[in-house]
This record gives C-alpha cells, structure tokens and sequence, in this order.
C-alpha cells in the first residue's frame, strides 16, 4: 500500500511538470497543453495614422501591425493568437525587458543606447527625421530656422532632442506623452513645430480630419533604422530576422508600404538586415 502511495505521488507530480511545460512556450509567450489557446504579444503604437493606429472599433491598422502580423505568422501564430499592447516612446525598453511584450514594432529606431538594454532584428524601414508645421506658416524654411521656437516631439523619442543639440540649440523644447498631443497643440498655436520621423509626421498629415491644415519641412535630419525590439539575448532575433527577409523576398513589405503610405509615398527602398544606415 505504502509502494502505490508513493507512486501515485510521483505520478500526480510528473503530470504536474508536465502540464507546467507544456504552459510555456520558452520564448515570452503562452499556450496550453494541446496548443490551442497559444498567444504572442506584440508592442505596437495605438496613435500613429498609417503606422500603429487603435481604430475607435477595437482594430489595429498600419504599416508596423502589418509587419507584426507577418512576423508573427512566421513565428507561428494566426492573427488572432497576437495580443496588442500599446508601446510608447518612453515605456518600450522596460515593456521589452520585464517580459510584458514578447517584441515590439512601434517606429523604434535603432541606437547605441537603445542597444545595450534590448536587442533589435531588423532594420525593416528606413525613414527621415522631418518637421511639420502648419500650412500658413512659412517662417521655417531650413533647420536654424527652428531657434526661438516651440519645438515639440513625445517623452523618450530622439527628435527633437537631436534638433536642440545638433541644428538648432536655442529651440524651445516641448516633450508631450504622445504625437496626437503635440499635433493638438501645433494646431492650438502653442507650439510652433512637430518634429518626428518623416513617415509618421506624413501619415497625420493624410489623416481626413487634418488635410490642408499641415505641411511637412522636406528636410532629411536623420537616418532612422526602424527596428523590432525584442529582449537582450533573445532566440526571437534571429527567427525576426528570417521573416523579415522572406517579408522583403515575396512582395509582402512592398504591399505593405503602398497599403498604408499610398503610391505616392516617396520612401526608401526596403533596408537590408543587419545593415544600419549612419
């Protein structure tokens, strides 16, 4: 009796390891015992037109939740298996390393800071730092012009930080918690300029509600190598980075671009992986 006691236990507790295995799936992500409630969860802007954009019905839409989706079809996981989670400018290193987000695609470009918390795939999107202004106005014409202004750009983005250090020191630095607010106040007059990536600022200014009210500066400031962003050390890497090219080789990133950007979006051909332009 005491041998069959002893057994039962041993039994009940290798079941136990087992179904805790099988909870897992060793990358960040979840999943039952047959596989069937397997999810991912990616990080993606929830403000960004054309980018990362939470519609008013629940639905995501743009160019980086396309890329996700693809991705993680890649990885293994249907569309309805991706849990959304937004991913701000300031919040995107701790999301990645307390394992709240298994990767993040949210018009995260890649820098040596950035580099030593998490890691990047990529890049998959090239795009040029840029400024909006509104369409009256015409007192900006060239980067210097920016000195004495109220310059404005989120919490945790490089913009306009490389503005006031680099092209115009005497800049009025205004750092809001997302794009959507600093549009609201270039719109308001209480600041002067958006600065931002020239794909976002572009996608705003596409937006019904905001035609004929903004126009983008044409200046090329920076290179930013858009990234995904997954833990320091992480398998996903390389997997990310396998999609990424199949992404390119099929047609799929091309669609993409056209999809959310419109033909007439003048952008850089598809960056190679693993090659960062400075």
């Amino acid at each position: 009796m005491k041998l069959r006691m002893v057994t039962a236990a041993a039994a009940a507790a290798l079941a136990l390891s087992l179904t805790t295995a099988c909870g897992s799936d060793g990358d960040g992500s979840s999943s039952g015992s047959d596989g069937g409630d397997k999810k991912i969860t990616v990080g993606i802007k929830f403000d960004q037109p054309g980018l990362g954009l939470k519609t008013p019905d629940g639905k995501y839409t743009g160019f980086d939740v396309d890329v996700a989706t693809y991705v993680a079809k890649q990885l293994g996981y249907k569309p309805a298996d991706i849990e959304w989670k937004e991913a701000k400018s300031a919040d995107r290193e701790t999301l990645l390393q307390r394992g709240d987000v298994d990767f993040i695609a949210a018009t995260y470009s890649i820098n040596d800071e950035r580099a030593k918390k998490v890691d990047f795939a990529g890049p998959y999107f090239l795009a040029h730092q840029d400024i909006m202004v509104r369409s009256d106005d015409n007192s900006i014409t060239k980067p210097a012009d920016l000195n004495n202004k109220k310059l404005c750009s989120v919490t945790g983005s490089t913009s306009a930080q490389n503005v006031k250090t680099k092209l115009a020191p005497k800049a009025q630095l205004q750092e809001y918690g997302g794009y959507s607010e600093c549009l609201t106040g270039l719109e308001n007059k209480v600041i002067d300029a958006l600065t931002t990536d020239n794909v976002i600022l572009a996608g705003y200014a596409a937006q019904p509600e905001h035609q004929g009210k903004f126009k983008l500066g044409g200046f090329k400031l920076s290179n930013e190598n858009y990234g995904i962003g997954v833990q320091k050390g992480s398998e996903l890497k390389a997997k990310i980075n396998t999609a990424l090219q199949k992404m390119v080789a099929d047609g799929a990133w091309e669609a993409a671009v056209k999809k959310n950007f419109g033909p007439d979006f003048k952008g850089e051909p598809a960056p190679k992986v693993g090659v960062i332009v400075s």
